[in-house]
């Protein structure tokens, strides 16, 4: 995928419960006497979801399991108003109520537990770098919607993907194990497994271990086109990796657990084929792409994190020290768009004097410390204060060569194009409060606000006939953000609320190229947005039937935008964007067994202000980039037992997406004098499976009708014949899953 390539050539709810989609929550952070409320921790103490002003959807490990989502475009179907632009495991833009305008800064905040994953800075790539951990033996994914910069900080203007893991448990032995095969339309066969082991060490020690692999098999070919490759299924992925958590709990008030998680994501090309540019359908009849220079991606995630709680009778303190390290490795395919500018590759013929690549090397070292008092119990007034302390190391290494025509050997006497870097650092301070005002039984007032400082430095350097000269720069900030959000409970399963909220992602410097225009700004702001939400939770007395309907308006300015000056990424502000849309859940259960869902957004996000028409294209009135008006899915289960401790069940989802628009792109528009449009697509997918209370053996088909889904686009002049790139989803493919458990 060749976009957002920073240094150098850088295009750089109550009824949230689906069927079978989103089951209750388990509450490892707390429970409840009622086993069917939902207990989560949004608002990072341990509640019921209807207590939770604000809008939040919960998936839980069973209802992922049961519907074999295992990535991001899995995750589409089970949480309204939820997108994902992505061509590459590991490589997502993941957005939230329409809050993106394609730069190089994350618009929604990654959390592990207690951790946040990822980096803060817009000079690693963290837009697209958002963590795509694998879920096996996952409690829930949590998807805050809306700013949270008063608890979860930085980047997290569109609200917060938070994955729960599943604590250790000291009651028993416990063990699963689950493999599948999977085939796909057009492409090789597809292997996974995963295991899991608890082991209660003593009545106050238990430890946790899970490990999984899988093997996706590739389904588009590169067929020779302008004198490219030919090769088959050029796209397999692996993903591997495992996690293990110990948690020492001697009491009641006194908890420790340590966490280490280890997950690989290789793979070879993108999901990524060429296509007509003015329609974005693929190009010659089938799933194809011109493969010059074979390309990889490598990404590597490894965290650890250390979280202390302790009563101190009148407030619990709770302390979480982290460590995570995130690391790309990647080849890119630049033979057609610096080949034609270097006079090694002809258009008209197709054909490449010799071939080149570049290689790229992305790594975030992160180190954050949290500190948090919270009160204990319900009282009049509840409150939360804590601290907070963040240091990254960003580096982007990256070498623009020639190669010996079909080979990966540097073509010996030509010139180095290029070999730099661009080295970063980003420190933040924080301190924030947060409080729940009770007025009698059924109206609660909850504010908050965060101060935060940051403090950032970079340096680019390097050498070749396209390296940019010697560069530092730096910038500091101070912000402050906060929310409100009066409730009203009408019953104990119904509430209305409102909420306003700011939210801010940071700034930063900008390595300046030569012979940038004046006025190129050598730092770019932070962009901030204000949010007004309005909702209601509702669920029947004997909870039959929940709907959960959330309405925003959100302003936002100084919105970050990624500019391309003289072939270099630069990170710039452009004036103001609005978003405004509904976000919708309902479940049905007319019978035990039987459940039926329907969620769903419409999200009208557009520009409000142009922008650069030279260096970024957009105009006001333009839809912002990846973001849908309206998307819908339909999901029902049946379930029934047959005797003897065994189960069967049935279901099936549809999910409908609207159009949506690319990135701004001024090639484009100049060429087609309107913005890049994603087509519209609809994905049917259908289980069954029997359960034996041990064993159980599932059939899944996805994407049923085969539908070629567009879910990010690319005009960058990377593919011959004047061909846009488009990533794709996966063909219509058929699994069988088998599920152990002592």
């Amino acid at each position: 995928m060749k976009t957002v390539r920073l240094a150098m050539t850088v295009s750089c709810s109550v009824a949230a419960l689906l069927a079978s989609g989103v089951a209750r929550a388990e509450g490892d952070a707390g429970t409840s006497e009622d086993p069917s409320e939902i207990i989560v921790t949004a608002q990072k103490r341990a509640q019921t979801l209807v207590d939770v002003p604000q809008s939040v959807s919960v998936v839980t490990g069973a209802a992922l399991e049961r519907n074999s989502a295992l990535t991001f475009q899995d995750y589409l179907k089970l949480v309204p108003g939820l997108q994902v632009s992505q061509s590459n495991p590991g490589e997502a833009r993941v957005v939230l109520r329409g809050i993106n305008t394609g730069g190089a800064t994350a618009t929604v905040a990654t959390y592990v537990d207690e951790t946040p994953f990822g980096s803060s800075s817009g000079l690693v790539n963290s837009a697209i770098l958002s963590g795509e951990l694998d879920t096996f033996d996952v409690a829930r994914i949590e998807v805050l919607r809306g700013p949270q910069g008063t608890l979860y900080g930085a980047s997290s203007l569109g609200g917060v993907m938070k994955f729960v893991t599943t604590e250790p448990q000291t009651e028993g032995l416990a063990a699963r194990a689950r493999g599948s095969v999977e085939t796909t339309d057009g492409g090789k066969a597809s292997y996974m497994g995963s295991a899991m082991v608890n082991v209660p060490l003593s009545q106050d020690l238990a430890v946790r271990a899970s490990g999984f692999y899988r093997s996706y098999g590739g389904f588009i070919d590169s067929i020779g086109t302008g004198g490219s490759d030919m090769a088959r299924n050029i796209n397999d992925t692996l993903s591997y990796g495992g996690r293990i958590s110990a948690l020492y709990k001697p009491s009641a008030g006194f908890s420790v657990r340590l966490t280490a998680i280890l997950q690989n994501l290789d793979s070879d090309a993108a999901s990524v084929v060429e296509a007509d540019p003015a329609r974005l359908s693929p190009l010659y009849g089938q799933l194809t792409q011109s493969q010059f220079v074979p390309e990889y991606t490598d990404i590597a995630y490894r965290l650890y994190n250390g979280t202390v709680n302790l009563d101190l009778g009148f407030a619990d303190l709770v302390s979480t020290t982290s460590y995570s390290t995130l690391k790309e490795h990647l080849r890119d395919d630049y033979t057609v768009a610096y080949g034609s500018l270097l006079g090694l590759y002809d258009p008209v013929t197709g054909t490449a004097a010799a071939d080149i690549g570049l290689t790229q090397q992305t790594n975030v070292e992160r180190v954050t410390q949290e500190l948090r008092l919270s009160s204990r119990g319900e009282g009049l007034f509840e409150w939360m204060v804590g601290g907070y302390y963040n240091h990254e190391k960003g580096a982007i290494l990256q070498r623009l060569d020639v190669y010996d025509a079909g080979t990966t050997t540097p073509m010996t006497g030509f010139p180095l194009l290029a070999d730099i870097f661009l080295t970063s650092r980003y420190e933040e301070f924080a301190g924030f409060a947060n409080g729940t005002l009770h007025l009698g039984d059924r109206f609660d007032l909850t504010f908050g606000g965060r101060y935060s400082h940051n403090d950032q430095s970079a340096e680019q350097g390097g050498e070749g006939l396209l390296a940019a000269d010697a560069l530092s720069a730096s910038s500091k900030e101070d912000v402050f953000t906060w929310s409100v959000a009066p409730k009203l409970k009408l019953a104990q399963t119904t509430s209305i609320y409102a909420r306003v909220a700011k939210g801010f992602r940071p700034g930063g410097p900008n390595l300046v190229p030569p012979g940038a225009p004046q006025g190129t700004p050598a730092t770019y702001a932070s962009d901030s947005l204000v949010s007004y939400e309005l909702g209601v939770k509702a669920e029947t007395a004997d909870r039959t039937f929940a709907i959960d309907v959330a309405a925003f308006h959100i302003d936002w300015k100084d919105i970050q935008l990624l500019a391309v000056v003289n072939d270099y990424g630069v990170n710039t502000n452009g004036g103001t964007a609005k978003s405004d849309g509904v976000e919708f859940s309902a479940s049905l259960r007319p019978e035990r067994g039987l459940t039926f869902a329907l969620n769903g957004a419409y999200t009208h996000a557009r520009l409000t202000a142009d922008t650069d028409p030279l260096l970024v294209g957009g105009s006001k009135g333009d839809a912002l980039p990846f973001v849908p008006k309206w998307s819908v899915s339909v999901n029902g289960d049946y379930e029934w037992s047959l005797g003897g401790g065994a189960s069967a069940y049935v279901g099936g989802s549809i999910r409908m997406i609207s159009r949506q628009s690319g990135n701004y792109d001024p090639s484009y528009l100049a060429t087609y004098a309107r913005q890049m449009t994603l087509p519209g697509y609809e994905v049917v997918d259908v289980r069954a499976g029997i359960d034996f209370e041990r064993v159980s053996l599932g059939l899944y088909a996805k994407n049923l009708g085969n539908s070629q889904g567009v879910v990010s686009a690319d005009y960058s002049g990377a593919y011959p014949e004047g061909a846009a790139g488009i990533g794709v989803i996966r063909p219509r493919s058929f699994g069988v899953t088998l599920d152990a458990k002592l």
